[in-house]
């Protein structure tokens, strides 16, 4: 009965769908900004590489409470955007309470851990395979398209799944930035700390724990890889 009420209950679903939707939106702009960084920085060496590449891993070491407040500082009230905004047309720019505050800190929690999975697989792919490719005639869209990603859908599939499956359960981040905002990981929050409903809690709980599992298993089977996120 409880499971059947947390599905139907709107402020549950609603909470649900709030959730897979970001998670999956996250996961997708994550895993294209991982792609076309990762392909750059394994292709390339450059003066400063090691420390760009330390900088975009750096959110490894934050936990999510600690992400949300860069959040707020790029773009609170008293952050970067407000403070330009004030200059170009004297009212203060603000995202970082909203669902695009919470989108931005979940891309930044979420691009390390997709990016070095992808460094790792282009510098393990055969370069002569796109150079046959170029050779018949083949744009760079087509050689992305039919060589490079079909080459690196087993490291997509598993570091998407990862992205997503920590998307869903960020609590930190949520914790910090979703004032009004009911992703599950609040609601179950919610629930257990200020309304003591310890039952739906636990319902909520395991609900969002089968979904993220049924996408971690999905994925290892589909890619062959492991997709366990480390600890």
């Amino acid at each position: 009965m409880t499971y059947w009420y947390a599905l139907t209950d709107s402020r549950y679903l609603n909470s649900l769908l709030q959730t897979l939707v970001l998670s999956i939106a996250t996961t997708l702009t994550t895993l294209a900004i991982a792609l076309v960084v990762g392909m750059f920085l394994a292709r390339n060496r450059f003066p400063g590489r090691s420390t760009l590449v330390s900088l975009l891993t750096f959110p490894l070491a934050f936990p999510g409470v600690v992400v949300g407040f860069l959040v707020i500082m790029l773009g609170g009230r008293q952050g970067l955007s407000a403070e330009l905004g004030l200059m170009l047309d004297g009212s203060r720019w603000t995202f970082a309470y909203s669902i695009v505050g919470l989108f931005v800190g979940y891309i930044y929690f979420s691009i390390p851990r997709v990016l070095m999975t992808v460094m790792s697989a282009v510098e393990k792919m055969d370069v002569m395979l796109e150079e046959a490719a170029r050779s018949m005639g083949a744009s760079r869209l087509r050689v992305l398209l039919d060589v490079i990603i079909p080459a690196l859908k087993p490291a997509l599939i598993a570091s998407g799944a990862i992205c997503f499956a920590t998307s869903m359960g960020a609590f930190g981040t949520a914790f910090a930035l979703a004032s009004g905002i009911n992703v599950m990981p609040m609601t179950i929050y919610t629930e257990f700390t200020l309304g003591a409903n310890v039952a739906m809690a636990a319902t909520l709980s395991i609900l969002l724990g089968l979904i993220t599992w049924l996408v971690l298993l999905l994925a290892r089977s589909v890619s062959g890889a492991n997709t366990t996120p480390a600890a």
